[in-house]
């Protein structure tokens, strides 16, 4: 499962300095969309502290809501800033993609860990605080309706669902969340599960597709 500490009482995040604040601020109103996205590409790999602080004014600039200590790995991509809101202490791992819409809306909650290369299909995506994202899970957020049958699926309209993960939720290495799927609060999804069905509060499942399997020690539903 993922490396999240455990939640014992509200973590403190030291805000981001006032200068890192500013600049964000200044790209936002001098430059263009298209400007700080090209800025963001170019230091998309760096290792030092000032790439990764060139690639959070980036992100804080583009997006609806970025919060304080916020580190985003490197490789990690995003499309539609415009519609995140991203909460203080989140983690996004290397090579992670958000795939954002116009129109839509993607919230990673506060103090969330986003696993290396993760896929999340952000169209409609809310992640609530203190959640676990393994390396290489998938959520899904949209499939074509594949009718009428007599035309190519990716021609079919495109049904866009809310996918939805409680706080503290744990979801394993390499699972995947399908469209309109609810994860409970402090659940477990095992790793590789597939995910079909809502998932109870506190539950663990796991399979494909996945199955509940216990309660966690200590939950009494």
């Amino acid at each position: 499962m993922t490396r999240v500490p455990a939640v014992h009482g509200v973590r403190t995040i030291e805000p981001d300095p006032p200068e890192e604040l500013a600049f964000a601020e200044e790209l936002r109103r001098s430059k263009s969309r298209e400007e700080i996205v090209q800025l963001a590409a170019v230091h998309a790999l760096g290792e030092d502290e000032p790439a990764a602080r060139m690639r959070r004014a980036a992100w804080r600039a583009l997006s609806r809501r970025f919060g304080h200590g916020v580190r985003i790995g490197r490789g990690a991509i995003a499309s539609h800033f415009e519609t995140f809101e991203i909460g203080d202490g989140v983690f996004v791992g290397e090579q992670s993609f958000i795939q954002g819409r116009a129109g839509g809306r993607c919230v990673i909650g506060d103090h969330s860990w986003i696993g290396p290369q993760s896929y999340l299909d952000a169209r409609d995506l809310v992640l609530q605080e203190y959640v676990g994202w393994g390396p290489g899970a998938r959520a899904l957020g949209s499939q074509h309706v594949g009718r009428p049958h007599d035309i190519p699926i990716i021609q079919t309209d495109l049904e866009i669902k809310t996918t939805r993960v409680g706080a503290w939720a744990d979801i394993g290495v390499n699972s995947v969340i399908l469209p309109g799927v609810t994860i409970g609060k402090g659940a477990i999804v095992g790793a590789g599960a597939v995910v079909t069905h809502d998932v109870e509060p506190f539950s663990i499942v796991a399979g494909v597709p996945a199955k509940f399997l216990r309660w966690r020690e200590g939950h009494e539903p």
